[in-house]
């Protein structure tokens, strides 16, 4: 399927904006994203640098034509990735008895990551 319009890549866009922007905050606040890691998992604060890069990769790789859907592909998979990090955090917040509406907005945040992986798969498949 080829995008034709304007209207047809702005999801894509999308996905690859915020892409970029988590990726670099990953860089300019890792403590933010190293309480989500899992304690399971070692070498947490690794993993949120490499996690940052990889989604910085996959929004210029889901910017240009040639490598849309390896960038697709990438984002699929690291979305579908995180999201028990997402979880985590979630559960963590209802433990540490935040205020409602920062456990609302977590909760809320949790079926949100459907469309972009829906969005990452479209552009994985594209032609």
């Amino acid at each position: 399927m080829r995008e034709s319009s304007s209207a047809a890549r702005r999801p894509r866009v999308l996905l690859a904006g915020l892409l970029a922007s988590a990726g670099v905050l990953h860089f300019v606040r890792p403590q933010l994203f190293g309480s989500m890691v899992p304690e399971a998992l070692p070498h947490q604060h690794e993993l949120v640098l490499v996690s940052g890069a990889v989604e910085i990769a996959a929004a210029g790789l889901l910017m240009v034509p040639a490598t849309q859907r390896l960038g697709g592909a990438t984002a699929t998979a690291l979305l579908i990735g995180v999201w028990p990090a997402n979880v985590q955090m979630t559960v963590d917040a209802v433990r540490q008895n935040r205020p409602w509406w920062h456990v609302g907005a977590l909760i809320a945040r949790l079926p949100l990551q459907v469309p972009l992986v829906r969005i990452a798969l479209r552009a994985a498949r594209a032609r």
